[in-house]
């Protein structure tokens, strides 16, 4: 039996409230220690597509989750560790009787466990959403320990704006003239183990993240992204040679620099234009259309 304040919430207003999970893109990992809790520490530049998942909210008698998008049913029947459900679970806790039913709906449209945070861009809109429909606040730090007890990737993808992360994600510096790069995503939609990969690698005392653009133009931030590394990438690599396949099909036509995100298996290609990335992700799409191709630009520092 629904209560008489659920009631009132739930008839108030059956208009949704959506949002952008973007897809986050490590343009740089550099793997720089390990604690002795067995977490890595790295310094990651990261920014975000203007494509991702899509979350609506909405009041409801009684909590539901559902799913569609090309990848929704790789999510179907794992509401045990679903992000979206976690994030719900650990903000009402916080929030308290503000804390109404609801109706989630997770457009899925990010390959599972593919390096671009899907999971992780999923539980920070999550987070952002219900506080909205909760209409909650939280003291700033409150809500990035809470984020950050969802997995370390949550806070950066709480901001979604172009930053650098240290630590083991948690320390969040801003980056406003990271320019937008028109760019490809591509995925083989072959699994990687991110645990597999971080024990194949080779040194995990690498240099530090170094970025010192002589000037804030695109092609100055792109040599200095060349410049830079993902160390997991190597690994990766020998764990899923598609990886390779996948990166030099990107430079046959025409990216401007390609590297793999986070721990695979998604790499993108960087293009001078937006219409010379489309025409590439079509192309591509063509070539393999069982691989995930997918267009983009990613958001500006200063947006």
């Amino acid at each position: 039996m629904m209560s008489s304040e659920n009631r009132s919430h739930f008839s108030a207003s059956c208009s949704s409230i959506t949002e952008e999970a973007r897809a986050k893109i490590n343009l740089a990992l550099h793997v720089t220690g390990q604690r002795p809790d067995g977490y890595h520490l790295l310094d990651m530049l990261v920014t975000f597509a203007d494509r991702g998942d899509r979350l609506d909210f909405m009041p409801s008698p009684t909590d539901e989750f559902t799913l569609s998008g090309r990848f929704g049913g790789t999510l179907a029947g794992d509401s045990g560790t679903n992000l979206v459900l976690k994030a719900r679970d650990l903000l009402r806790a916080v929030i308290g009787p503000l804390a109404f039913p609801v109706r989630i709906h997770l457009e899925k449209n990010l390959p599972i466990a593919s390096g671009i945070g899907g999971g992780s861009a999923d539980a920070a809109a999550t987070l952002r959403g219900l506080m909205r429909l909760w209409g909650a606040t939280l003291p700033d730090g409150a809500l990035a320990a809470l984020a950050l007890k969802l997995g370390a990737d949550v806070p950066m993808c709480l901001a979604s704006r172009p930053l650098i992360a240290r630590g083991i994600g948690e320390e969040l510096e801003p980056v406003p003239e990271l320019p937008a790069f028109a760019m490809v995503l591509a995925n083989p939609l072959k699994g990687v183990s991110t645990p597999e990969v971080f024990r194949r690698l080779a040194e995990k005392n690498n240099p530090a993240l170094r970025l010192a653009p002589s000037r804030p133009q695109i092609a100055d931030w792109l040599a200095a992204i060349a410049a830079a590394r993902n160390d997991l990438e190597p690994p990766a690599r020998e764990l899923v040679p598609e990886i390779t396949a996948i990166s030099a099909m990107l430079q046959a036509k025409g990216a401007l620099l390609t590297r793999m995100s986070g721990s695979g298996a998604t790499c993108f290609g960087i293009f001078a234009t937006v219409t010379a990335a489309e025409d590439a992700a079509a192309a591509l799409h063509d070539a393999r259309p069982d691989w995930y191709f997918q267009a983009t630009e990613t958001v500006s520092g200063g947006a």
